[in-house]
């Protein structure tokens, strides 16, 4: 493998207790901007475990939010996800995703599946502010460096899982979102991922992200009850 490779899989391998640099690498290795490292889908949840910048973190909770996007098609399809012109030639396939890049100043958007096995855990997400290509050297080393960066992840789950993993200093932590789903649940009698909907709807109809919602849930300021015409929010 070139060395420059080598020297960023061994950067990943550094960043391996302290997962909120995992996206480094990525940056120092591609023409890119910024890049992002989540966990997507029901297996371990969703949750961005490092951000190089506000940008990419802003990406990955609007695919959280909206439930579509690069990083979901990644995942599900186990192959890497190439958007080089997606300002000049937008995919239909992401109705609500697509239109939600208009706030930010993203051209270029790739994203490299996380997984082991049969597992697929999640995605490494990649942005540009300028229109670049990878080409498929760059594709394949990516490829390379997210399939390193999965045994972390998956290590990361497991060691939350059991209770040894603080995730405290996370700043993207999406545990707000869990508790705040908790809450519905409890409110309203719903199965969990019924439960999960209704905030998410909310965010969508008030144009605000999941963890605002969440947080008022927390915070009692946003009641969702069941009243006598239906399910209704109260603030």
């Amino acid at each position: 493998m070139p060395d420059s490779l080598d020297a960023a899989l061994d950067a990943l391998e550094r960043s391996a207790e302290h997962p909120s640099t995992l996206s480094v690498p990525f940056v120092e290795m591609f023409p890119i901007t910024g890049a992002a490292v989540s966990t997507v889908g029901s297996l371990i949840g969703s949750e961005t475990v490092s951000a190089s910048d506000a940008v990419a973190a802003e990406l990955d909770e609007l695919q959280f939010d909206l439930g579509e996007g690069p990083c979901w098609d990644a995942m599900n399809s186990g192959q890497p996800v190439l958007e080089p012109t997606i300002r000049s030639n937008p995919r239909t396939r992401w109705p609500a995703f697509t239109p939600a890049l208009d706030g930010t100043p993203v051209n270029s958007l790739f994203a490299f599946p996380l997984r082991l096995g049969t597992l697929r855990i999640g995605a490494v997400d990649l942005y540009s502010v300028h229109p670049v290509e990878l080409d498929a050297t760059q594709t394949r080393q990516a490829s390379t460096m997210a399939q390193a960066v999965s045994r972390h992840v998956l290590r990361r789950a497991l060691d939350e899982i059991g209770g040894d993993y603080d995730d405290t200093g996370n700043a993207y932590s999406r545990r707000l979102i869990h508790q705040a789903t908790g809450v519905v649940l409890a409110q309203l009698r719903l199965p969990p991922e019924d439960a999960r909907l209704v905030p998410q709807g909310h965010a969508f109809a008030t144009n605000r992200s999941m963890m605002e919602v969440a947080q008022d849930v927390l915070d009692r300021k946003l009641n969702f009850a069941q009243g006598a015409s239906g399910i209704e929010s109260s603030s």
